[in-house]
């Protein structure tokens, strides 16, 4: 099978092409089909729970289970080029970002903030010693819009792929739907219309060599916290130091710990499938100030073959969480829409011609819409206020 090519975007990304590209790759549990996988919790009413759906699948309605969503699909990717930017990679270091700076030598991009060219860390920071929000090269970004999309594919073109929305803002909101989704998602070995009784669970032990029972008055457990104190989030410090000797022994990591079967566990699925769609139809709802339409046309294509280089970085790897290691079963089929029911199949990019489509685009791109990616950096200096404030404690929980 061909592989795709810019030609194929080019044409995709023009008036009347091609609705959607997908990719869809058949998963499985590496260590076979026994093995149960822990997928995606999420907080309902204060509990974690997996997120069971209905889909359709093998012809008809099936219970299946959200194991990784869109949301965290696409922070995936944004980490794949985000490590290959830190590695040096030649093509992508081209990528224009935002880039929120701390004076503890902190350093986040808009490829990790949640709200990328939005987000309210960026915005509570400042630009030249003047409120990020007053800065004219950040206001251009938040001026930005659909048809005057540029200053933001110039600045921050991961906004444009996977979204964005400038919520806070009184009125002219920038909203930016994510040009590209994609999931994983089991589907269920029991079908009997209640997931949630096969679910397992999960638990541990600590054994602490010392003893499994260590036994430390108030004072005795204040006196090590004190010692600590200044790495010890502040709920950490005040359980350690509290009423209950076994659980302000166990937040400061002393004493054994017994079996205890609480945690959720794993599901055990029949099979697993990753799926990504690239709307080539919201590309081209993007304009970009260009003379022409084929400029238009040109830096949409960089989009899509940013996409690609994205993907293609993201699907070689499969890290997802604890309990949930997962091997591809199969190739992905990648699918491009041809209109009135017909497509096209195409091979899988590897990596590198990916990265060699993307080179093409940029270069195109430049040539017919005098696209601007130069690597450059609009650098943000981080509130202190804020820095001083962070703390982790969600994770004592």
């Amino acid at each position: 099978m061909p592989t795709i090519t810019l030609q194929h975007l080019l044409d995709a990304c023009s008036r009347g092409g091609a609705s959607v590209l997908t990719s869809v790759t058949p998963l499985e549990p590496a260590a076979g089909p026994h093995a149960s996988v822990a997928p995606a919790k999420f907080s309902e009413r204060s509990n974690s729970v997996f997120a069971y759906e209905r889909r359709f699948w093998g012809g008809k309605a099936v219970d299946a289970v959200v194991i990784d969503s869109k949301q965290s699909q696409n922070n995936r990717l944004e980490d794949a080029v985000a490590t290959a930017i830190a590695d040096g990679d030649a093509v992508l270091s081209r990528l224009p970002r935002i880039e929120l700076r701390f004076s503890d030598g902190q350093v986040f991009s808009d490829l990790e903030l949640p709200h990328r060219a939005f987000d309210g860390q960026i915005r509570a920071g400042t630009i030249n010693g003047r409120p990020a929000t007053d800065a004219d090269e950040y206001r251009a970004l938040r001026d930005a819009t659909i048809t005057h999309a540029r200053p933001l594919l110039e600045r921050s073109p991961m906004t444009l792929l996977l979204g964005g929305w400038d919520a806070s803002r009184k009125s002219h909101q920038g909203r930016y739907r994510s040009i590209l989704v994609g999931e994983i998602i089991g589907i269920l070995a029991d079908q009997d219309g209640n997931p949630k009784s096969h679910q397992s669970k999960r638990g541990g032990a600590r054994i602490d060599p010392l003893g499994a029972k260590i036994e430390l008055d108030k004072a005795g457990r204040k006196a090590i916290a004190d010692a600590q104190k200044d790495e010890l989030s502040k709920k950490t410090y005040e359980k350690s130091v509290g009423k209950d000797e076994t659980e302000g022994l166990a937040r400061l990591g002393i004493g054994g710990i017994p079996p205890s079967l609480e945690q959720l566990g794993g599901v055990a699925c029949q099979a697993i499938i990753r799926s990504h769609v690239l709307s080539f139809a919201a590309l081209r709802a993007l304009r970009f100030d260009s003379d022409s339409p084929a400029g238009d046309v040109a830096c949409r294509a960089v989009l899509a073959a940013l996409a690609l280089d994205g993907l293609a970085r993201a699907d070689a790897e499969l890290l997802l969480r604890a309990n949930c290691d997962l091997r591809e079963a199969g190739a992905p089929v990648v699918k491009l829409d041809k209109r009135y029911g017909q497509e096209e199949t195409f091979d899988p990019l590897t990596i590198e011609q990916a990265q060699e489509l993307l080179a093409e685009a940029i270069a195109h791109a430049e040539q017919t819409a005098g696209l601007k990616w130069d690597g450059s950096v609009l650098a943000v200096d981080g509130n202190p206020a804020i820095l001083a404030a962070a703390s982790d404690d969600s994770r004592d929980e």
